[in-house]
């Protein structure tokens, strides 16, 4: 899901104006093994196949786990989730902060050794804005993209954009694109970027193969190559990774984490994320339309039941999106569980039923289903749970045919990303039709909110509101888990769970 998607907080709130834009902290692990040589096809099993590689189009987490091999962005989060620069190498702004003017890396090369230019980066953001495609939001304040010469990309916006720097390379929903891979069409399996990795091979329902792109401007990449294989059943990736058929993976089977991070090998490591995952109900259909009904599904729902049953212990109760970690969090828990105050709030209604929609390429949302069914039959409301794949769900989804889901935001980094698109009344991800004009004007206050310390009372004030409302429901911020076996060195746990395969090396 995005980081939007998607998907997935920190930024803290004594910066200079220069970097307000996605600044923040973080906590990144840098471990691994023993010796190692330049070579080798790292093999990485992943929990479920993306729907698409189209960067720009996507919202599947795993498709970013492949995109982030593959292509590139202006500026990139570092481990602690500072923008440093990437296609960019320096960046300035105008003194109304009005005008952003980056200058690129000379002798940029696509993989197939076509030259990337600043025409390219105009292309891309023209594309996500013009074809209102998933990241168009980021782009709100943009006024106009210009390429005055093949080194220069100027930005001009309608508003001061504290978190430009994050909009445009928090994650690859905005990477730079090639218009010709765009016009074959085959930027949806065989995309080209100019990222470390090119992708050689895509067998739908089996792997992704990439390889070391020889072009890439950066430092060439230590491995030969990467592939991903779709491995969805937890048990099945961990027997994988001690058989030696998989050599890393981020799908362990929870119970199990405690254990195997004392054990030594495979090695195991955890971090907390800037990850959230909740429950919505959809306010376009009744009884949900309703503020009493939604508020009385989040007293009735045990919290730490879920997050247990989910995730084993390797998650963060939390009432608001942004985790505890972060300096932009908001800490608010209006919601213990209280089932007399729950049905008090269902007063003169009975009989009511709920289609809660999950899918199998997220298993925490099945288990959590099952929590939440039993937290709400105890307030009388029957809960069906609608077991779906991710590529249905996402187009029930979109036209709005569901009761309620569960899924997550991962990824995020910016406070912005925590709320406007989903929460805004124009946002392009707020698929339950949550409208309050009071957040709103907040939201399209903070995200253009220069001073730190007003913007942070801003999103409190709207946060408050948005959890007051139960537009969203907020269950748990996860953490990142991630095995590899003892060959593997050089791997990188990060906060906003980007997966870089770029300095990792294999033993030989």
């Amino acid at each position: 899901m995005s980081r939007g998607h998607r998907t997935l907080a920190g930024a803290a709130l004594a910066l200079t104006v220069a970097l307000l834009a996605g600044c923040s902290s973080g906590a990144g692990v840098d471990v691994g093994g023993g010796d190692a040589a330049k070579g080798g096809v790292l093999r990485a099993a992943i929990g479920g196949e993306p729907d698409q590689l189209d960067p720009h189009k996507t919202s599947a987490y795993y498709s970013f786990q492949v995109l982030e091999n593959v292509y590139d962005t202006l500026v990139e989060p570092d481990a602690e989730l500072q923008m440093r620069p990437s296609l960019a190498t320096e960046w300035r702004t105008s003194d109304d902060q009005l005008t952003w003017t980056f200058t690129l890396r000379e002798g940029v090369k696509f993989s197939d050794g076509s030259a990337l230019t600043a025409e390219d980066v105009v292309y891309s953001y023209r594309r996500i804005i013009d074809e209102k495609l998933n990241a168009a939001y980021k782009f709100a304040t943009v006024k106009e993209v210009a390429a005055p010469d093949a080194t220069t990309v100027v930005i001009t916006l309608t508003a001061p954009t504290p978190n430009l720097l994050a909009n445009l390379g928090g994650f690859k929903g905005v990477a730079i694109v090639q218009k010709a891979n765009v016009d074959s069409g085959d930027i949806r399996t065989k995309p080209v970027g100019s990222g470390p990795f090119s992708v050689a091979g895509y067998t739908s329902g089996d792997r992704i193969e990439l390889v070391r792109n020889e072009n890439y401007w950066g430092a060439q990449a230590k491995l030969d190559g990467v592939t991903f294989t779709f491995v969805k059943d937890p048990t099945v990736a961990l027997q994988n990774l001690r058989g030696d058929e998989a050599d890393w993976t981020d799908n362990l089977p929870p119970q199990q984490v405690p254990g195997l991070r004392d054990a030594g090998n495979p090695t195991v490591q955890t971090v907390a994320s800037n990850d959230y995952w909740y429950l919505a109900l959809n306010q376009a259909r009744k009884p949900y339309d309703d503020p009493a009904v939604r508020q009385a599904i989040a007293f009735a729902l045990d919290r730490e039941a879920i997050a247990k049953a989910a995730k084993f212990g390797l998650a963060t109760v939390n009432q608001t999106a942004i985790p505890r970690a972060s300096s932009w969090h908001y800490d608010y828990t209006p919601y213990n569980r209280d089932l007399d105050k729950a049905k008090s709030l269902l007063a003169g209604k009975s009989g009511l039923n709920l289609e809660l929609m999950v899918t199998t390429e997220y298993p925490e949302t099945v288990t959590a289903a099952q929590v939440i069914a039993a937290n709400l039959d105890e307030i009388g409301i029957a809960v069906k749970i609608r077991t779906l794949d991710f590529a249905q769900w996402l187009d029930e989804q979109g036209k709005g045919n569901f009761d309620a889901f569960l899924l997550g935001w991962l990824g995020n980094i910016d406070p912005d990303e925590f709320y406007y698109a989903q929460h805004h009344s124009e946002g392009t991800f707020n698929f339950h039709n949550y409208r309050n004009a009071e957040v709103d004007k907040l939201l399209e206050q903070a995200r253009v909110q220069t001073d730190q310390a007003a913007r942070k009372q801003e999103y409190d004030r709207a946060a408050k509101l948005i959890v007051d409302d139960a537009s969203y429901i907020y269950l748990y911020n996860p953490d990142v888990v991630q095995g590899w076996s003892d060959k593997v060195s050089g791997v990188e746990v990060r906060t906003d769970r980007a997966i870089r395969f770029r300095d990792v090396t294999l033993a030989r």
